[in-house]
């Protein structure tokens, strides 16, 4: 694809995101989580660009619906429907913000209807509450694209969509992960049709980019309606769900999550924006402090945030190595992996590392928290996507709250400024070692079985076992060691990696890796089982049938199938802890509102969830959440989840 792109003989353009239905990423991102590359082969249907029908090519019946008696004759037909798809087109990306400019709604394809919404938000709300009888009507299926966007958008306008959903960009995420699954992206693969691009309408991205709500209704009809239109057309998705028994995740697990996560990200989550401040100013004094350490050792000024003035000092200066790389231009390689491997050679480089760490982490989080506080109620209202990760996870942007720190001193006062309303108390829950527990439950190891069911400490066990002494002779270093190998081990760590994380010589990281599949021989052949059955099928499961494909399984390059044979190993155990953690939300959810629960789920960041809880809520709310928790699936072994309190994050966690 990249040789297409460059000789220009791929004649299909990357279709540009549609303006209403996604989250533009505003905030940089500490630690993203790297996704392979995506196999383009693996799409078969892609169409040549001059073979794709356009709106004036095809048959249709949009209406632009403005007159009183049009409206309330359209929510009169839309109530007696089954199902109906309905989009929003709004003033921007961001949901909590953004007002609407008017909706649009298909029920029969070829044929659908624009509704504009007044500037006026009294006004605007008379209008919209006129459709409650369709939108809060249980009996009828929503079917959307992003849909979770227009249910929040929807929130500010006091309408609570219930019902059961069809989201088109959650169906393709299950089908194809690693493809892209914006609107057009799909219309061309599955309708063979182009849409309305929203740069035609309000221009491309830039200064002068118009906004929706600066053009008229009978400018934007078409665009809306082709929107709910493609999007009713799309659920063709739902064959491809079946055909691939995807179906019990996606109705039972994914499509409810997207409630769940639309009250999370409307309640948001208050930070104490005063107290980051001042830790603000604490840490850039702290930085020109390790600034003047890193001139002094390095006996001269520069500027450290040049990788190539680096480079000057660290090589040609000091000479704290021999043969340092370099680029293809000739620039030393400064790179925080380059960095990390020759830390000990001298001091000033781990001073650089850390210096390097606290910049990120005040431009990342410390100074731009605050700016991502909304100003009507104070809080963060970060976004939770469901079709980024190939695993299955959750990640969250706007602030990306998934990767905050927590080992070190800093990262930790991040999560004491995230606290509770007033009235309060944060509630703080996750699972105990849970990708252990499913590798236990996946392997059928006895020995890792028995040891969870005993309820004996899995770490303790597993050195007990290696070292061959009793569980109370067990030192805290062998402890760490076998810590490290429960968790590198069921990911693929190589002997090399084992040495080099535990700092110790790769004859011993030998030994540690041997005497652990010596004391769990099942997982061994368990994880031997997901390469083998990847090879033949090119995908894994997990325990609820998400499938991640691995088309680089069978790759004659040792480096590209080395990577596809870890995932075939991490995915199903890392996926089966999504799923399972998803299963809690709902649950817990089901039963906030069953049981007419006034706290709120307000955080989740991979096996732990967040709360903001009413004082006199706390114990009912707390014996809910775990039993929930631990009963969200029936493994060989007992899920455990443990929990805490506090006025903020740090003390509940």
């Amino acid at each position: 694809t990249l040789i297409n792109r460059v000789l220009k003989t791929d004649s299909i353009p990357s279709p540009p995101v549609r303006n209403t239905t996604t989250h533009e990423a505003i905030q940089g991102d500490l630690f993203a989580e790297l996704l392979p590359p995506v196999d383009s082969s693996s799409d078969t249907t892609t169409v040549n660009y001059s073979a794709l029908q356009e709106l004036k090519d095809i048959p249709h019946s949009y209406h632009l619906v403005e007159e009183e008696k049009e409206i309330l004759e359209l929510i009169s037909t839309l109530s007696n429907q089954e199902s109906c798809c309905f989009d929003t087109e709004t003033t921007g990306l961001d949901p909590i913000v953004s007002e609407l400019v008017g909706m649009s709604f298909a029920f029969k394809e070829g044929e659908a209807y624009y509704v504009p919404v007044p500037a006026d938000f009294d006004e605007a709300k008379k209008l919209i509450d006129k459709f409650r009888p369709f939108f809060e009507n249980e009996k009828i299926l929503k079917i959307g694209q992003n849909i979770k966007y227009d249910i929040i958008v929807l929130k500010k306008y006091d309408i609570h969509v219930r019902g059961k959903l069809f989201d088109t960009m959650i169906a393709h995420y299950l089908i194809n992960p690693e493809l892209r699954h914006n609107m057009d992206y799909m219309a061309e693969t599955y309708l063979k049709y182009r849409t309305i691009h929203i740069d035609e309408l309000i221009g491309a991205k830039g200064k002068n980019q118009l906004n929706m709500r600066s053009l008229r209704p009978d400018q934007i009809s078409d665009y809306a309606c082709e929107d709910a239109d493609v999007t009713l057309k799309l659920k063709i998705l739902e064959k491809a769900i079946e055909k691939q028994d995807l179906s019990k995740l996606f109705y039972e697990i994914e499509l409810p999550l997207i409630y769940v996560l639309a009250d999370m990200e409307f309640t948001g989550v208050r930070l104490d924006t005063v107290a980051l401040g001042e830790y603000s100013k604490t840490l850039t004094i702290e930085l020109q402090n390790i600034e003047s350490e890193i001139f002094k050792l390095g006996e001269t000024e520069f500027n450290i945030n040049s990788a190539k003035q680096v480079g000057e000092v660290l090589f040609d200066k000091l000479k704290i190595i021999d043969k340092p790389k370099k680029t293809k231009t000739g620039q030393y390689v400064t790179s925080e992996e380059t960095l990390e491997s020759i830390k000990d050679t001298h001091p000033i480089v781990n001073k650089i590392l850390e210096y390097r760490g606290l910049k990120k982490l005040l431009s990342t989080y410390i100074d731009a928290l605050p700016l991502l506080v909304d100003p009507k109620d104070g809080k963060i209202h970060t976004s939770f996507n469901q079709t980024v990760t190939a695993t299955g996870r959750l990640s969250s942007t706007n602030p990306n709250l998934q990767n905050i720190p927590i080992r070190d001193a800093q990262g930790r006062e991040i999560r004491k400024s995230f606290i509770a309303d007033e009235g309060c108390l944060f509630f703080s829950a996750d699972y105990s070692q849970i990708e252990l527990r499913i590798m236990a439950h996946l392997s059928q190891d006895p020995s890792m079985v028995e040891a969870f069911n005993s309820g004996e400490d899995i770490h303790a066990a597993t050195a007990a076992k290696i070292y061959k002494l009793k569980i109370d002779e067990v030192t805290s270093d062998m402890r760490r060691k076998a810590k490290t190998a429960n968790f590198g081990i069921i990911y693929g760590i190589s002997v090399f990696g084992l040495a080099e994380r535990l700092t110790i010589p790769r004859g011993e990281a030998k030994e540690l890796i041997d005497g652990y599949f010596e004391t769990y021989p099942k997982v061994k052949e368990y994880m031997d089982k997901c390469i083998t059955d990847a090879r033949e099928k090119t995908y894994v499961e997990t325990v609820f049938g998400r499938k991640r494909y691995l088309p680089d399984i069978n790759s004659r390059n040792a480096t590209v199938r080395g990577y596809a044979e870890r995932n075939a190993i991490n995915a199903p155990i890392q996926g089966s802890a999504a799923d399972i953690i998803k299963v809690a939300m709902n649950n817990i959810f089901k039963r906030f509102e069953k049981e007419n629960i006034k706290s709120k789920m307000i955080l989740q960041v991979h096996d732990e969830l967040n709360f903001n809880v009413l004082e006199n809520e706390i114990d009912k709310v707390q014996k809910i959440v775990i039993e929930e928790m631990e009963n969200a699936y029936k493994l060989a072994v007992p899920l455990r989840a443990d929990c805490g309190k506090g006025k903020n994050w740090l003390e509940a966690h």
